[in-house]
């Protein structure tokens, strides 16, 4: 038996990378499955330890600094605190959620590092990369812009074209340029540590392709495909200023790969909540009496199925995961979800729009998993599951056995035999098969499966109650009417406790009307009434989405996609007269380049005036721009512009403004920014 083989249980869930808030899809793919198995695991009584936290390490941390003209740890502690806030309001049940940013976690790596260093299990290799000479440092892929070769787009990156998704590298780039000062960058030699895996290849063979047959189809399949195609020494350092910086000697302006250090961020919150809760955390890494499971997306699994695993074989004392049953992604209203698109629901949206309905998003999420294909969220689609099911099947169930027993009873479970079971054969056996099920059903990561068996449970009540009908019984056989709302009360009991990983708000509010402490019961355990026990009010477990809520959450998302996709339309201006004629001289004084708007914000206590960072192709530099009240800030992100950079710089509302961007205007006032065509690199001359 499961229970028998292991003694505990580490779970993790995908550490979310902190560079801005996630998505509805991240929470299905990693998130509430990992919360559903680690709290199936408590009500079996099983020792758990769920761990995750924020990976806050790597070039797109310090990109997005750089974007929004801040620090890296400006941006971590930001975003770690949204993340985290969304989490607790989900109900992920995270025994820690930690920080790879934490002293801790940058000693446990460095250790890791140094075990496998010590080892000679490294290749140090010597190549070339590019090399920023004004800035004084080497370029990670990301730092490096240029010229698309597949699509042409000037402004993709050292490791893909955002514009068509194209994967690249920085030598493919035509004319590349580093975004630190904008200037071509040139090849250096510099050193790296890389982590042999093709010396692992027979071992993760065997290993996975014929000692984990039974990981999910999608998982098996992605680990075969890599393997056969081959293994290759991997990179685990780089040059970069933020991040865990390598403990050898010579090796000044190198950090781990993020890729590295990141999956070590489970171990290091393990020790911190050993450390917290008086606990070893050698048993729950090293003890082969503990089963380890990742929960991840399916653009994870090669780390996690053979990059980490490698990691921790060559380390050589460490468990190794037991499973990996990663989900593949959950598209959008037909499209695949994007918050650089503008195709998304992040999550603090949701909480801030639907804050009561935390359990209908865990359900729906659980009822399409894409657990081995993709799947799709439609905001009609959940409209109908939460009308049709929840309110319909397990609502209906629950509210009508409260008020019936209010009703005929007072609200007290009295019977002259003593305390109250389910007393009938029927429903005793079918409840039996239905727990087998879905105990099956979670020991084999199935838990959309299992949610269905769930609301089988109350399928079954409806079914039982509408057969009995004491409504109708209490007139002529008020015992018999009493029996059938007892047994209907005691399955309730059983759906509230299958129902806890599920919907853990609405299993509470059940207990509560049953007037039972829920720690008080556990999975597939006997359920009973004492004898004159007092029911709580009856309350309603979920409201009917009516469609004007559905619609604004369409319109919503339409919105939002189309502020990042297109601008804003203008009418045709209007003539305005012209100037007075000045000479050459004049306007040939005045020097125009084109630019890209990096980042946008709104200056405080102003309504007109937006504060801008802009890449000039010759430097980054701040503009305040009275453009305010015509464009939000999110939506010109990436627009290029056209900005006058010899303007004599001043001081407007405390900040130093440096240039003016050029916009056209016409009668009615409305502004356009002046931009170049296709093809224009940051810098070119407006003349």
């Amino acid at each position: 038996m499961e229970a028998q083989k292991y003694k505990r249980y580490t779970i993790t869930a995908a550490l979310p990378y902190a560079n801005g808030p996630k998505h509805i899809g991240h929470l299905a793919g990693a998130y509430i499955p990992a919360d559903l198995y680690a709290r199936y695991l408590r009500l079996k009584r099983r020792e758990v330890v769920f761990a995750c936290g924020s990976d806050e390490h790597g070039t797109a941390i310090a990109n997005q600094a750089m974007k929004e003209g801040t620090t890296p740890r400006a941006i971590i502690d930001k975003y770690h605190e949204l993340i985290k806030y969304c989490f607790d309001k989900l109900n992920i049940s995270f025994d820690i959620y930690h920080r790879t940013s934490e002293p801790i976690h940058h000693q446990t790596a460095q250790d890791f590092f140094t075990v496998l260093n010590d080892k000679g299990d490294f290749e140090v290799k010597e190549s070339e990369q590019y090399y920023d000479e004004q800035a004084g440092a080497f370029l990670a892929d990301r730092y490096i812009v240029g010229t698309c070769p597949v699509c042409g787009n000037d402004n993709a990156y050292g490791d893909q074209c955002e514009k068509c998704g194209s994967s690249l590298s920085p030598d493919e780039l035509i004319d590349p340029r580093s975004t630190l000062s904008g200037n071509k960058p040139v090849k250096r030699p510099t050193k790296h540590w890389y982590l042999p895996l093709d010396k692992y290849e027979g071992w993760l063979r065997e290993w996975i392709l014929e000692g984990h047959t039974e990981w999910k189809t999608n998982v098996y399949g992605q680990c075969k495909s890599w393997i056969d195609g081959g293994l290759h020494p991997r990179a685990v350092t780089r040059d970069l200023d933020w991040g865990i910086k390598v403990p050898v000697e010579g090796a000044d302006g190198k950090v781990l790969y993020v890729w590295f250090d990141a999956p070590i961020g489970y171990i290091s919150a393990t020790k911190q909540w050993a450390l917290d809760n008086g606990k070893d955390w050698k048993t729950y890494w090293q003890d082969p009496e503990t089963k380890l499971v990742h929960f991840i997306g399916k653009d994870n699994i090669v780390f996690h199925c053979i990059v980490f695993p490698a990691m921790l074989k060559a380390h050589g004392e460490f468990i190794l995961p037991d499973n990996v049953p990663a989900n593949e992604f959950m598209n959008l209203e037909g499209d695949k979800m994007s918050t650089s698109r503008g195709w998304s629901i992040e999550m603090h949206e949701y909480l801030e729009d639907l804050p009561n309905k935390i359990d209908e998003l865990r359900y729906y999420l659980t009822a399409i998993a894409p657990e081995t294909a993709d799947s799709e969220f439609t905001w009609k689609d959940y409209q109908a599951r939460v009308n049709n099911e929840l309110v319909a099947i397990l609502g209906n169930l629950v509210n009508r056995v409260m008020i019936l027993m209010h009703k005929f009873f007072d609200g007290k479970v009295e019977s002259t035999t003593g305390a109250i079971t389910l007393e009938n054969e029927a429903l005793n056996t079918e409840l039996g098969k239905l727990y087998n099920d879905l105990e099956q059903s979670f020991e084999s990561y199935k838990f959309r499966q299992a949610q269905q068996i769930m609301m089988d449970m109350a399928r079954l009540g409806n079914r039982y109650l509408t057969e009995q009908e004491p409504w109708k019984t209490i007139k002529t056989d008020p015992e018999a009417a009493r029996t059938a709302l007892h047994n209907c009360l005691v399955l309730i009991g059983h759906i509230a406790t299958c129902a806890q990983p599920f919907m853990p708000g609405t299993a509470q509010k059940i207990f509560n009307m049953l007037n039972w402490p829920a720690d008080a019961v556990h999975f597939d355990e006997p359920i009973s009434f004492a004898n004159g026990h007092q029911l709580n009010a009856a309350s309603l477990l979920f409201e009917k989405l009516e469609d004007e809520v559905i619609e604004k959450q369409v319109q919503k998302l339409i919105a939002k996609k189309a502020s990042i996709e297109k601008p804003a339309e203008v009418s045709a201006p209007a003539l305005v007269p012209a100037k007075e004629n000045i000479v050459y001289d004049q306007f040939a004084a005045m020097d125009i380049r084109t630019g890209t708007i990096l980042t946008a914000e709104k200056v405080a206590k102003t309504k007109k005036l937006l504060k801008l960072t802009i890449d000039t192709g010759l430097d980054q530099r701040t503009v305040v721009s009275g453009i305010a009240e015509y464009f939000e800030p999110e939506a010109i992100i990436g627009k290029q512009v056209s900005i006058l950079v010899n303007l004599e710089p001043r001081e407007i509302k405390g900040i130093l403004s440096q240039g003016m961007i050029l916009m056209a205007e016409n009668a009615e006032g409305v502004l356009s920014f002046v931009s170049p065509g296709e093809g224009m690199h940051n810098g070119s001359v407006v003349r």
